[in-house]
C-alpha cells in the first residue's frame, strides 16, 4: 500500500480525499461547474502547499477528460482548436515566471471577469470565436498555474458560447479544463516536481471522479436548460465572490 499512500498524508486523509473527488465530480457533471475549487479547498487542508496545484491539476485532467468522453457528440472541435495553442502559449509563459504572484490580485481579476461575463452586457460575437476563444485560453491558463483553480473563469466564458445548451456547455468546458490541466503535467514536471510519488492517490481520485461524473450527467439529465442557466449563473457568482472575500480578508 505504500505506494498508493504518499508518505505525506495519513490513510484517513487519502480515504476522505478519494471520496471527495467522487462528491466534487458529481458537482461539476451535474451543476456545470464548482466541484474543481471545492475540491481544491478541500486538498489545502490536508496536501503540503507545494503539491496542491500539481496534484489537482492531474486529478482535474482525469476527471474533465472522463466528462468529454461522456459527452463527446457534444464537443464543438473548433473552439478546442483554438483554446489550444492559447492554452499552450499561456503555459508556456507561466514557466517562464513560475513565482508566487500576488494572490489576491489573481483571486480579484477572476472574480471581475467571471461578474463580468455572467451579469454584464452579452459579449460581441467576434470576442466569442477564434480569436477570443484563443486569447481567453492564454490569460486563463497563465493564471491557472498560480492560483489552480481558474476553472469559474473559463465555464463563464463558455457559458458565453453556448447559452442555453446544458449539454454543451458541459462538455467544451470539461474539454477546455482538461486541455489547461494536462499543460501542468509539462510546467510542474519540468520546475521539478516529482509525480511519481503522488501517483497512486492521483490514480485512485480519478477512478472515483469517473463514477462521480457517470452520477452528475444522469442528474443533469433530468434538469432543464433554463434551470440549469439560473443555477450556473447563481453558482459562479458565488464563487466570485468567495474569491472577493479571500483576497481582501
Amino acid at each position: 500500500m505504500e505506494w498508493l499512500l504518499p508518505e505525506q498524508l495519513s490513510t484517513f486523509a487519502t480515504i476522505m480525499l478519494i471520496l471527495s473527488a467522487a462528491a466534487t465530480s458529481a458537482v461539476t457533471a451535474s451543476i456545470g461547474i464548482g466541484g474543481g475549487i471545492l475540491l481544491l479547498a478541500i486538498m489545502a487542508v490536508v496536501i503540503p502547499p507545494a503539491a496542491i496545484i500539481p496534484v489537482h491539476g492531474m486529478v482535474q485532467l482525469g476527471s474533465n477528460f472522463n466528462r468529454v468522453v461522456l459527452t463527446l457528440q457534444h464537443v464543438d472541435w473548433r473552439i478546442l482548436l483554438a483554446f489550444t495553442p492559447g492554452a499552450l502559449l499561456g503555459a508556456w509563459l507561466a514557466s517562464l515566471f513560475l513565482v508566487q504572484l500576488p494572490t489576491s490580485t489573481l483571486q480579484l481579476t477572476i472574480a471581475g471577469f467571471i461578474l463580468f461575463l455572467c451579469w454584464g452586457p452579452k459579449v460581441p460575437a467576434m470576442a466569442l470565436g477564434r480569436v477570443g476563444t484563443f486569447f481567453a485560453a492564454g490569460f486563463s491558463t497563465f493564471i491557472s498555474m498560480f492560483v489552480g483553480a481558474t476553472g469559474p473563469l473559463v465555464a463563464a466564458f463558455v457559458k458565453q458560447q453556448h447559452e442555453g445548451d446544458r449539454f454543451r456547455t458541459v462538455a467544451n468546458f470539461a474539454a477546455c479544463m482538461s486541455l489547461q490541466h494536462l499543460t501542468k503535467a509539462f510546467v510542474f514536471g519540468a520546475a521539478g516536481f516529482v509525480f511519481k510519488e503522488w501517483l497512486g492517490l492521483i490514480v485512485l481520485m480519478i477512478l472515483s471522479g469517473a463514477i462521480g461524473t457517470w452520477i452528475g450527467l444522469h442528474l443533469l439529465q433530468r434538469m432543464s436548460n433554463q434551470h440549469f442557466a439560473v443555477i450556473f449563473n447563481w453558482l459562479l457568482t458565488l464563487l466570485a465572490i468567495q474569491l472577493v472575500w479571500q483576497a481582501l480578508f
